[in-house]
C-alpha cells in the first residue's frame, strides 16, 4: 500500500508540474533587457554569448534621432526618440506595434516593470504608460531634466532628476513615497542592491539610500569628482567611473573603498557606466579606448584602442564585450583577452549601447534607425 500511495503521489505531482510548467512567454523572460543596464544591479551584462556570425535581421526607421538605449521585454522592443515619440516594435521582424507622441523629447531610456513603461523627458516630466497600447496611466513633474533611466522595486519607481533629487513614487498611480535630496544634479540611474539604492552624482559622492525610508544609510562616499556613471553591483561590491579618470570599487556593505584605477599613460575621462561580470569590469573612455579590469584588484586585464570615442556604455554578453562608438562602429571583443572578434560599421553615430535579448543584439542610432542583428535564418 505504501508503495502504491507513493506512486500515486509522484504521479499527481508530475501532473501538477506539467499544468504549471512555464509557457514560452514565461521562459522568454530570460531574454529580456527591461532597463538601460539590463537589471536592477546595473551590471550591463547577460550570461549568454551571441553566435559568432550575426546578420542584420531587420531595421526600423523612427524618423528622429535616438540617443538612448532600447529595452526589450517579452519579445517587444521599446525605444524613445529625441522628439518625444515612444515606439513599440516586434522583436521578431521590427514591425510597429504602437507609437505614442509626448510633449518633449527623450534622452533617457525607457524602463519596463510589469505591464507599465516608465520614462522621463528633458523637461523633467515622467510618464507611466500601458505597454499594451502606449496609453497614459499617470504623469509626474520634477524640477529638472531627466536623462537617466528609472528603476523599480516593490511596486515603486525611483526617478533621478537634474534638480538634484531622487524621487520614490508608487508605480500604480505616481503618488509620493519619499524624496531624497543631494547637493547637485543627478545624471545617472539608481542601482538597487538588497534594501538600498546607490546613486552617484555631480556632487562627487556615492550615496547609499534606504529603499523603505528614503534616508541615507551611511555617509556618502567621496569620488573625487562628478560622475555620470550608473553604479554596477556584484555581490557586496559596487563599481563606477568618474569624470576625473578613475574607475572605483567599493564594499557597499562595509561602506568603504576597495580599489581605484587610473590609466598610467594618460589621464582618461569616463562618461559611461561600467559593464560588470565576475570575469571583468569593462569601461570605455573619451580618449578612444576600452579597458577590462580585474573585479577583485582593479588591475588591468587588457586595453584596446577604438577609432573614435564611445559615449555609450559597454555591454557584456557571455564571453564578449560589446562597444558601440560615435563613428557608427560596433566592436566585439573577447572578454578574456581583448581579441577583436568583429567590427561592423553603420551610418550615423551610436550614442547609446546595444541590448542583448536572447540571440539578438538590438541597437539604435542618431539617424533614427533601430537595427536588430542575430543568427541567420535556417
Amino acid at each position: 500500500m505504501k508503495t502504491r500511495q507513493f506512486q500515486l503521489l509522484v504521479g499527481s505531482l508530475l501532473a501538477i508540474s506539467m499544468l504549471w510548467a512555464p509557457t514560452d512567454v514565461a521562459r522568454g523572460q530570460d531574454n529580456d533587457w527591461p532597463t538601460a543596464r539590463a537589471n536592477p544591479q546595473g551590471t550591463g551584462a547577460v550570461p549568454q554569448t551571441l553566435p559568432r556570425q550575426l546578420v542584420e535581421q531587420w531595421r526600423y526607421k523612427a524618423g528622429e534621432a535616438i540617443e538612448s538605449t532600447p529595452v526589450v521585454v517579452a519579445g517587444i522592443v521599446y525605444v524613445a526618440d529625441v522628439e518625444g515619440t515612444i515606439h513599440a516594435l516586434d522583436a521578431s521582424d521590427g514591425q510597429k506595434r504602437w507609437t505614442t507622441k509626448t510633449d518633449a523629447g527623450f534622452l533617457a531610456p525607457p524602463a519596463i516593470e510589469g505591464d507599465t513603461l516608465l520614462i522621463g523627458d528633458y523637461n523633467g516630466k515622467v510618464y507611466a504608460l500601458d505597454i499594451a497600447n502606449g496609453q497614459s496611466r499617470w504623469t509626474f513633474q520634477t524640477d529638472g531634466e531627466i536623462n537617466a533611466g528609472l528603476a523599480c522595486f516593490d511596486d515603486k519607481v525611483l526617478i533621478p532628476s537634474q534638480d538634484g533629487k531622487l524621487y520614490c513614487r508608487n508605480l500604480a498611480d505616481g503618488s509620493e513615497v519619499w524624496t531624497y535630496e543631494t547637493t547637485d544634479q543627478i545624471q545617472c540611474s539608481p542601482t538597487i542592491a538588497g534594501s538600498r539604492t546607490f546613486l552617484g552624482g555631480c556632487d562627487g559622492q556615492l550615496h547609499s539610500v534606504n529603499l523603505k525610508t528614503g534616508k541615507a544609510i551611511a555617509d556618502p562616499l567621496p569620488l573625487g569628482g562628478p560622475t555620470l556613471s550608473t553604479p554596477a553591483v556584484l555581490g557586496r561590491h559596487a563599481f563606477l567611473t568618474t569624470h576625473g579618470g578613475l574607475v572605483m570599487a567599493f564594499d557597499w556593505q562595509a561602506n568603504k573603498p576597495l580599489w581605484e584605477y587610473a590609466d598610467p599613460d594618460r589621464n582618461q575621462e569616463y562618461r559611461s557606466s561600467p559593464a560588470a561580470s565576475e570575469q571583468a569590469i569593462v569601461v570605455t573612455s573619451q580618449f578612444r579606448s576600452v579597458t577590462a579590469l580585474d573585479p577583485k584588484t582593479g588591475k588591468p586585464l587588457w586595453s584596446k584602442p577604438l577609432r573614435r570615442f564611445a559615449e555609450a556604455d559597454p555591454v557584456i554578453a557571455g564571453d564578449d564585450a560589446w562597444v558601440a562608438a560615435t563613428d557608427g562602429r560596433l566592436y566585439r571583443f573577447a572578454l578574456a583577452d581583448g581579441t577583436l572578434r568583429s567590427e561592423q560599421e553603420f551610418r550615423g553615430s551610436f550614442l547609446a549601447p546595444p541590448v542583448i535579448a536572447g540571440q539578438q543584439l538590438i541597437i539604435a542610432n542618431d539617424d533614427g534607425l533601430v537595427i536588430a542583428l542575430g543568427p541567420a535564418a535556417k
